[in-house]
């Protein structure tokens, strides 16, 4: 019997810029890394960002998951693009950029922040079925429970409405 690859189920994590060690912890568990493989999930590449937490690093094989990481990338577009599912800090551009491309979406929290207003954001758009939000602590449950058919595409809004409002206060003239 010829030996048939599986194919490729890459989950990319990001960070962003700065330290959520606790995100990249609650990858690092056991629990988290076989509910992945129960899910089907192959690959595990997680972006950590300025964080001084280490995840151990494995290669694929015997039902594992393989796992990798780096600090930072010039572009994190591509590992948008290749992955089967993005779990992500609460930020913003991350949110959105992975929104358009139509990619699944975990946002984790970071209840370390200060002035949290990120999670209104995550938790507006879970509300509305575009993504799933977490923390890190129930990362593992969020996962084992998701039903990524049930997500929502999310389209943007058309913001020419209000710009040609703001020009016009501006006393710009309209287009």
């Amino acid at each position: 019997m010829e030996d048939v690859e599986k194919p490729r189920k890459i989950v990319f994590v990001t960070v962003g810029t700065t330290c959520f060690d606790a995100l990249v912890k609650a990858m690092d568990t056991e629990v988290v890394k076989e509910e992945l493989v129960r899910r089907g999930y192959t690959h595990l590449l997680i972006q950590m960002g300025r964080g001084s937490y280490i995840p151990a690093k494995s290669e694929e094989g015997n039902g594992s998951l393989a796992v990798d990481y780096f600090t930072f990338s010039s572009s994190i577009a591509d590992h948008l693009k290749s992955a089967s599912l993005v779990i992500s800090h609460a930020g913003s551009g991350s949110i959105f950029e992975t929104l358009r491309l139509g990619k699944p979406l975990i946002v984790v929290v970071n209840e370390d922040l200060m002035d949290n207003h990120q999670s209104e954001l995550a938790e507006e758009l879970a509300d509305r079925k575009h993504l799933y939000c977490a923390r890190p602590q129930t990362l593992n449950q969020t996962i084992a429970d998701m039903n990524l058919e049930s997500l929502v595409p999310y389209h943007p809004g058309d913001a020419t409405p209000v710009a040609k409002l703001i020009n016009r206060f501006l006393g710009f003239p309209d287009d």
